[in-house]
């Protein structure tokens, strides 16, 4: 799962919500000193994204993609998958979109002081480009996928992943519908 989609499911605190997007970035944090809604987000995160990867509809999704580029399935996918939320997002939540990411926005920028540099660099980016709503377009998300390949530190064929995605768009999303609702159960049960 992706950024959007991890503070969408997370529990319901700002603490918890940093956590969840936390758990991208733990290398080298001390959890232990972490408040404890944080380190709940941060186990939450660890939970989506375990239950995610075993999750037969995400791996029937990988499948999909060529051989080249099969091995970057999996972040293709977290990325698409907020563009798939947003597009469905009264199916998931009676809450306006654009009110909870702005809240969640709000949160992020007024608990850097809970985050390590890397993540508050990149959490300050989130907001200032405003990712989450970029990711209604798929012709964002195709440049999103493109920016990273391009910090792939070995040769890659990641580039261009969006032509993929747009071959085998409706079953990505008939996929991610299947599997989506189980994963909001799962993460309200955490």
């Amino acid at each position: 799962m992706n950024h959007l989609a991890h503070v969408f499911l997370a529990p319901d605190t700002a603490q918890a919500r940093v956590g969840s997007i936390l758990g991208d970035f733990t290398r080298g944090v001390e959890l232990e000193s972490l408040p404890e809604e944080v380190r709940r987000g941060v186990e939450h995160h660890r939970m989506v994204d375990s239950f995610t990867d075993r999750h037969d509809s995400v791996l029937a999704s990988k499948r999909l993609f060529s051989a080249r580029r099969r091995r970057f399935a999996g972040v293709a996918l977290d990325i698409l998958y907020d563009h798939f939320l947003l597009k469905h997002w009264y199916a998931f939540s009676d809450q306006d979109p654009d009110t909870f990411i702005m809240k969640v926005y709000d949160e992020l920028e007024s608990r850097q002081h809970l985050m390590p540099p890397d993540m508050a660099r990149v959490t300050s980016r989130m907001v200032t480009h405003d990712w989450f709503n970029a990711y209604r377009s798929l012709d964002n998300i195709g440049q999103a996928l493109d920016r990273v390949a391009a910090r792939i530190r070995f040769p890659n064929r990641f580039e261009g992943m969006i032509l993929e995605i747009r071959d085998h768009h409706d079953e990505l999303e008939a996929y991610f519908l299947e599997f989506f609702p189980e994963l909001e159960k799962v993460a309200q049960d955490f």
